[in-house]
């Protein structure tokens, strides 16, 4: 008689930035969680075969593009023809082994059990784990969470041999840098390959159906990115589909265009977004079905239509970020065992690591107009301060977005190196419900890109004078104008 199925609290299956929260939440709630993965270390797509590795590539383009800006073009820095791709790289392999190490570090001080193999529902409650030697093991959960992520999705009338047309897991398998890339999409991971490549020296050409790449952000911000792209000799092809896609077998990817144009270029990538994992769960076995888009509809909790099973990260859908996957995976175990969420969490930044960096937290412009009928905007732009000069960053911008009055904080938008970082601050300040006239009031070091918070607040109590005069019936009280 075979021995009984193992309980736990929760099983996760899927080891992302949201199998992985998951999975330390409850263990530090004291849950017994069990966390199955289906690769050899931990980690997901994310420290694989995203965001480690691409960031890792970014840091060496930046380098690079940024040494010649900031030396004033003393030094004549020019790469190799033959430049190997994974020379670029030579530190991900250390970056990666030390974010596994971490989480497996992580883990274990959590007390988290783990398990390698491949999950699939038996019924709502009994997940079967089986290894890579074929030997199985069920275990019996009070609860589930689904964090299985993603993989490229691959149209039909695309290509993907992984050699000249590649997806963005095979993307950084390239042997050598093209001189010319072709990239289909205008998402994160498409804006974010176009321009590292394009910073790299690639002549970039991306192509998407949409006005603008990055819809999701503010749209002057998206266009400060888009003006980048364009400065370092690429280019973006908008309201452009592809209708078929061809290597001629010598040297170059063929893309025809709706238009009748053709793109020509020695390598393709095609980011034409992404598909769940959802793939061999079982997930009938459940009671659970993907739907119409093939995710897994869940409420604002991250549960599905059964119960005690939750589902968070990528097989959700966007935002698709590792940061809110996270809070995704943190938020079901919350709701889970009813543990009452911290005041801020839904206040999440998106951090977007093209070149230059993007980022937003709470309402755009236009967000603000709708939803609360109107808007004064403040700006800052990095040329203007002596830390953007410094470092050669003229290109920068910050967005404050207040109430029509000019007093209360809506959101933030940022586009410029250090944008993922300096939207904290403003993170923080829409957290606590502060007022515009605090950044005035504050005293930032000098010279540093955080002064732009201050000169943004300044616009808005210019713009807010101008409007209120003192003394006029509905003036807001006297601003922090006259003492800065």
């Amino acid at each position: 008689m075979s021995a009984a199925p193992e309980r736990y609290d929760v099983v996760v299956i899927g080891s992302g930035p949201a199998g992985a929260k998951a999975a330390q939440q409850a263990a530090r709630l004291g849950k017994r969680a069990l966390l199955v993965e289906r690769e050899l270390s931990v980690g997901g797509a994310c420290v694989h075969r995203g965001t480690i590795p691409s960031k890792t590539l970014r840091e060496a383009a930046l380098a690079l593009t940024s040494f010649k800006a900031r030396t004033g073009s003393v030094f004549e820095l020019k790469l190799r023809d033959d430049l190997q791709v994974a020379s670029l790289m030579t530190r991900m392999e250390e970056v990666v082994r030390a974010h596994e190490q971490m989480m497996a570090d992580q883990l274990r001080r959590d007390r988290t059990a783990s398990r390698h193999g491949r999950a699939r529902f038996v019924d709502p409650h009994v997940i079967e784990v089986e290894s890579v030697s074929g030997a199985t093991a069920r275990f019996v959960a009070d609860h589930v969470v689904i964090a299985t992520g993603s993989k490229p999705r691959t149209p039909s009338d695309v290509p993907v041999d992984h050699e000249h047309v590649l997806d963005s897991d095979s993307i950084l398998s390239l042997t050598y840098l093209p001189k010319s890339l072709t990239v289909l999409g205008a998402g994160v991971i498409a804006a974010e390959y176009a321009s590292i490549f394009a910073a790299l020296g690639t002549k970039v050409t991306m192509v998407d159906r949409v006005a603008r790449p990055l819809g999701f952000l503010d749209p002057e911000i998206a266009d400060v990115f888009v003006r980048a792209f364009h400065r370092m000799g690429s280019r973006f092809l908008g309201g452009r589909r592809h209708v078929a896609v061809e290597w001629d077998g010598l040297d170059t990817v063929v893309t025809k265009l709706d238009d009748g144009s053709e793109v020509r270029s020695e390598k393709l990538l095609c980011c034409l977004g992404r598909v769940a994992n959802l793939e061999g769960l079982d997930l009938g076995n459940a009671g659970l079905r993907a739907n119409e888009r093939g995710l897994l509809s869940v409420d604002a909790n991250c549960r599905t239509a059964v119960p005690h099973v939750y589902a968070a990260g990528d097989v959700i859908g966007p935002p698709s970020l590792a940061s809110s996957s996270a809070e995704q995976g943190r938020r079901a175990i919350c709701a889970m065992f009813g543990v009452t969420l911290g005041h801020g969490s839904d206040v999440i930044p998106a951090g977007i690591y093209t070149i230059p960096e993007l980022s937003q937290v709470g309402m755009t412009e236009e967000q603000a107009k709708q939803g609360v009928g109107g808007c004064l905007v403040g700006r800052a732009q990095f040329g203007e301060l002596a830390r953007g000069k410094i470092a050669a960053m003229e290109e920068g911008l910050l967005k404050l977005v207040a109430d029509p009055g000019g007093r209360k904080l809506l959101g933030v938008q940022i586009a410029g190196e250090g944008a993922a970082e300096l939207i904290h601050l403003g993170q923080e300040a829409l957290i606590h419900g502060a007022e515009v006239d605090g950044f005035v009031d504050n005293i930032f070091n000098f010279p540093t890109l955080a002064e732009a918070y201050r000169v943004a607040a300044l616009d808005i109590v210019l713009q807010r004078r101008a409007l209120f005069p003192a003394g006029a019936p509905g003036a807001p009280a006297d601003s922090p104008l006259g003492r800065s």
